[in-house]
């Protein structure tokens, strides 16, 4: 699967990524990548953006390409850690990043900073192809950490079928759909 970058400064740019019969990671449909771009437009330039379960970092690298500060990629795959090393140093974006391995539900505590904007895209599935959930605990771990400034948005991408109940102090302000795809905005309630 060709994986390329929609706008900015590396426009065009091809990622590399798995093979596709590799199913370990699943990249974010085009439309689905303008249409979350188009929405936080305004907020990106000048930010600090934190891309969990970072995949190949096609998202993050889609947010330095449009303007913003720095980037923050959280993997757990050695894979993937490879595969967003290599797409960063080839569009040089190394100043602007850090790479971290961690797991995002059980060691969020490397995540200190506070950040603009922070996107989760994590699997849907296990390599079993059961269903995971890991959207509600990220969230939580999200508030748990404090790593929202005032202003932040958080955007969320998670199957349809994934049940998430209400968390305290988020406040979902707008809801996107896409095929079986789930995308939610969220804000901190003040």
């Amino acid at each position: 699967m060709s994986l390329r970058v929609i706008a900015g400064t590396a426009r065009g740019r091809f990622l590399k990524t798995l093979p596709q019969d590799d199913l370990s990671i699943r990249p974010m449909l085009g439309r689905m990548k303008k249409s979350i771009f188009d929405i936080i437009q305004f907020q990106l330039p000048d930010s600090t953006f934190l891309d969990l379960f970072a995949g190949v970092g096609s998202v993050g690298i889609e947010a330095l390409s449009r303007g913003a500060k720095k980037v923050v990629f959280a993997e757990i795959s050695n894979k993937s850690l490879t595969l967003i090393k290599s797409n960063v140093d080839t569009l040089k974006f190394n100043d602007r990043t850090q790479i971290i391995k961690c797991d995002v539900i059980k060691d969020f505590s490397v995540l200190q900073d506070k950040y603009d904007i922070i996107f989760m895209g994590p699997p849907y599935k296990d390599g079993d192809k059961n269903m995971l959930a890991l959207t509600e605990p990220t969230l939580k771990n999200i508030i748990k950490y404090d790593v929202l400034k005032e202003s932040s948005v958080l955007i969320a991408q998670k199957h349809i079928k994934e049940p998430v109940r209400k968390v305290t102090d988020l406040d979902c302000f707008r809801i996107e759909k896409y095929g079986d795809t789930v995308i939610s905005f969220y804000r901190r309630l003040r």
